[in-house]
């Protein structure tokens, strides 16, 4: 049986152009490769799995090269390149900050990097999530980041900016890691689908991307659990089941509702929620969002907010029309005041029929007994 490799590690990108979504970091490290530029130490900050690490690979392997090409990417051909690609480079030194976060292992740090590269023209060191140091590691470590040899270079990654102390910030380029959009990781998926002959629905990968929260590492780790389970295939019933997601299918259903008065169908439809497994407050987070993507309906500059394809922007938008941007506002208003309360509150169902008994009442008054609109959630307070 072949060994599986995971997507994160397959298509992990090993060029500049390959990375996903950080253009405007990869532009400036080609650029400063270019006109010969390349500072001495670089911090590399932002969420996980958004491509830190990755670039930082990428960056030591470039400067290394001995035969770069015209558009600054690694030749692969070279004995630096090849010991990169097989993991057996000695210009490449990595260390985890998480499990080397002593004094100890600085100063071993700093017996490698008295030793110059033995092939090509630096030595590249790596250090991941380093703002779990010890505040002496880090006083260890900052006299050979303020004078290092000119061979050595040093690059920095980590989540949490703030961790790091001024006098190592002080001595590096930073770079600000973005978040990838939807659009971006959704791309990215749909590109292995295609390299792998796997059958798709747009929507499934958009459902990934947004559940991925900017995370491509993640995203790729749920593409791979939704490919195991359905054999070759990615399908939005797929995602939303394997992922446990409440689909948009639910929303537009229980706005319907809103919109025809119709309670006891909220409240049935609300329990079905229930039973299969969900949690109250996930619920009106959802009920927000689909309320909130109606209102960014209202106004065609506000469209692109969405983040959702084409066909779906064309059902929220039928449903849009039938309700004011007002009338919008004041169900955020009220979703807004239950999530607030779910935690401290002791009858949590309870707490939630109360809201859809609140919208249905907002948006269809005449439907509701006695026939009277509820007075301004604002003007309550």
């Amino acid at each position: 049986m072949e060994d599986f490799v995971v997507s994160a590690r397959k298509y992990r990108p090993d060029t500049f152009d390959a990375v996903v979504g950080q253009a405007a970091i990869t532009t400036t490290l080609k650029n400063a490769i270019k006109n010969g530029h390349v500072a001495q130490s670089f911090l590399f900050c932002g969420p996980r799995g958004v491509g830190k690490t990755t670039c930082a690979r990428i960056l030591a392997r470039t400067i290394n090269c001995t035969n770069l090409g015209p558009d600054l990417e690694p030749c692969g051909e070279c004995e630096s390149c090849q010991g990169f690609l097989h993991n057996a480079s000695q210009n490449i030194y990595e260390l985890d900050a998480a499990s080397n976060r002593s004094v100890e292992a600085m100063r071993s740090l700093i017996e490698h990097v008295r030793i110059p590269p033995q092939v090509g023209k630096y030595k590249v060191y790596i250090i991941d999530e380093v703002h779990m140091l010890t505040t002496e590691a880090f006083n260890t470590f900052l006299k050979t980041l303020e004078e290092p040899p000119a061979y050595a270079k040093f690059i920095l990654a980590t989540t949490e900016k703030n961790k790091i102390i001024p006098t190592i910030l002080s001595r590096c380029q930073i770079f600000d890691f973005k978040r990838i959009s939807i659009e971006d990781i959704a791309a990215h998926l749909k590109k292995i689908c295609e390299k792998e002959g796997i059958t798709y629905e747009e929507e499934g990968l958009r459902v990934i991307a947004q559940k991925a929260d900017g995370g491509l590492r993640d995203a790729l780790s749920m593409f791979d659990q939704i490919v195991s389970f359905s054999g070759n295939s990615v399908t939005y019933k797929q995602v939303v089941s394997m992922l446990n997601i409440l689909d948009y299918e639910t929303y537009f259903q229980m706005a319907s509702f809103f919109l025809e008065g119709n309670a006891p169908a909220c409240l049935n439809l609300f329990n079905q929620v229930l039973d299969n497994g969900f949690d109250g407050q996930t619920f009106v987070e959802g009920l927000s969002a689909h309320l909130r993507a109606l209102l960014l309906m209202q106004d065609q500059q506000t469209i692109p907010l969405m983040e959702v394809s084409a066909n779906l922007q064309a059902r929220y938008g039928e449903q849009s029309r039938s309700v004011s941007s007002v009338l919008l506002l004041q169900a955020l208003e009220l979703c807004n005041s239950c999530d607030q309360q779910y935690r401290i509150s002791s009858h949590k169902r309870l707490l939630v029929e109360i809201l859809l008994l609140q919208l249905v009442r907002l948006f269809a008054p005449a439907a509701w007994a006695g026939g009277e609109a509820p007075a301004s959630v604002l003007g309550e307070r």
